[in-house]
């Protein structure tokens, strides 16, 4: 009793190292010294495999989940984790089968639905993730994760209708979801629907104010819409955020040059290269950068 006892306050004192962040290595040692006290403390192990997992150390993350399996082959979360490991090791044959096995003792395991749709997502097989995304939904309605990894999957396959139906599905349930508002935003604007677009980046800026890819999608809209005076203060906005925002260069680089007419100065005119070279030093692959610039070079203007 005494060594658990005072394995559980090893524990207690890794846990409160591992929710501070920075004493990562304070945690190891102290799961370390409680599993050498307990060696079937399995909260131990799963929070030391996690520490291990940020630290991208996946051997050591295996041998903990393992050792979490070992103990308990009946816990499908256990599965899940082992293969969440295997993934990150990109062992995706053996990460499946450790999923399936979660849903062999689990068959409404929604999370195990969900991570074998994203290994046939990795594998190219579109058909096989979208399945496995319904029926995680199925299991679990309610979950936003599968609905979030089905719109994207939707939305990287020009489905957008039905990507912006699954992120609605998620703001009906999580308005404040940010990834969802920024994705359905970021749609609406290309499909010319700016209310809707204006909602949903406004929010995101609202709730996430140093986002520099949702200022530059919204000044984007801005631009859309004809408010270019608010379109370059979300530009300007975005690269005060993140200097290297290439999107939010090119865009005022693009105004400049629109705004400045036939008539562009000598000085206006060598902004607008010091910032598409600047671009094209974060992007040297950028086509539209070097097109842009060959054509300032090219008329002289």
């Amino acid at each position: 009793m005494g060594a658990k006892r005072k394995a559980m306050d090893w524990f207690l004192e890794g846990y409160d190292f591992d929710t501070k962040g920075a004493f990562t290595e304070k945690a190891v040692d102290a799961y370390k010294k409680a599993i050498k006290l307990d060696e079937n403390f399995i909260a131990a192990y799963v929070n030391l495999g996690f520490v291990y997992l940020q630290r991208e150390e996946y051997e050591k993350a295996r041998k903990c989940f393992s050792e979490v399996v070992d103990r308990e082959p009946e816990n499908p979360v256990a599965y899940n984790n082992l293969g969440y490991v295997y993934e990150k090791m990109e062992r995706f044959g053996t990460a499946k089968k450790m999923y399936e096995k979660a849903l062999e003792l689990n068959p409404e395991d929604a999370e195990a639905y969900i991570n074998i749709g994203n290994i046939a997502d990795l594998q190219g097989d579109y058909n096989a993730a979208i399945e496995r995304y319904r029926r995680a939904i199925e299991a679990k309605p309610s979950s936003v994760n599968a609905r979030f990894c089905l719109a994207v999957l939707y939305e990287r396959h020009d489905m957008f209708d039905e990507a912006m139906e699954e992120y609605r599905r998620i703001l009906d349930r999580e308005p404040n979801h940010l990834k969802s508002l920024f994705n359905l935003g970021g749609l609406c604007v290309e499909q010319g629907m700016y209310q809707e677009a204006a909602r949903c980046l406004e929010k995101v800026v609202g709730l996430d104010p140093k986002n520099a890819d949702a200022w530059n999608n919204l000044g984007s809209l801005y631009e859309e819409t004809g408010e270019v005076a608010k379109a370059v203060s979300c530009y300007n906005k975005s690269i005060s955020l993140n200097a290297f925002q290439e999107e939010a260069h090119f865009n005022l680089a693009r105004i400049s040059r629109r705004q400045s007419g036939p008539g562009l100065g000598g000085q206006e005119n060598e902004e607008i290269k010091k910032r598409l070279r600047f671009l094209l030093s974060i992007n040297p692959k950028s086509a539209k950068a070097h097109r842009f610039l060959e054509e300032l070079e090219k008329n002289g203007s």
